[in-house]
């Protein structure tokens, strides 16, 4: 795609203090299949086996659609100025938010500020996946991150609302080695 190199969003003017927030996603999406078939020996069995805790069957819920941020973040970035967006996909919290941090700035993310959906408990509980590796692999019901200032934060976040999407805040940005602190 072409955009005006005033209105890239490269995360370059993130600073100390901007909120990031949090878009819901749909699901596991595509990522972390591999462990997921291993951590449920996932067979034609059991993939068709109602799961209460899900309300759907597990097969039903791995195959939910990959939620598209695209017409949210367009909107988003007409009416407010996003200083940078991540795109949780494999690799999660902890490989992609740093991507979009300019060199001194560090991700504080609250951890219980959203919804964790429940597949990502059961892959946790059954697999006996610690915390750190389950934020390291997976959208852990967050699909996208946008750093906004903090100013327009609230703002944001309703007009995110408004058009249909989960959204959160999340964390903020501070000073520190680049990277992501996952704390209560």
């Amino acid at each position: 795609g072409v955009v005006d190199k005033e209105k890239l969003i490269n995360g370059r003017n993130i600073k100390k203090g901007d909120v990031l927030i949090g878009l819901g996603s749909s699901g596991v999406h595509s990522n972390g299949f591999s462990l997921i078939r291993k951590v449920f020996l996932l067979n034609i069995v059991n993939v068709k086996v109602k799961v209460e805790a899900l309300g759907c069957t597990l097969g039903e819920e791995l195959l939910k659609p990959t939620r598209i941020y695209v017409s949210t973040v367009n909107m988003l970035a007409k009416k407010h100025t996003i200083a940078g967006i991540a795109h949780i996909t494999g690799g999660g919290f902890i490989e992609n938010i740093p991507r979009m941090l300019p060199k001194g700035l560090r991700a504080k993310v609250k951890l219980g500020s959203w919804p964790v959906h429940e597949i990502f408990r059961m892959i946790a509980q059954e697999g006996g996946i610690g915390n750190s590796e389950m934020y390291n692999i997976f959208n852990m019901g967050i699909g996208m991150v946008l750093a906004v200032d903090k100013g327009d934060a609230d703002k944001v976040l309703a007009d995110a609302k408004a058009n249909g999407e989960s959204a959160y805040i999340i964390g903020e940005a501070e000073n520190g080695e680049t990277g992501v602190d996952l704390c209560l």
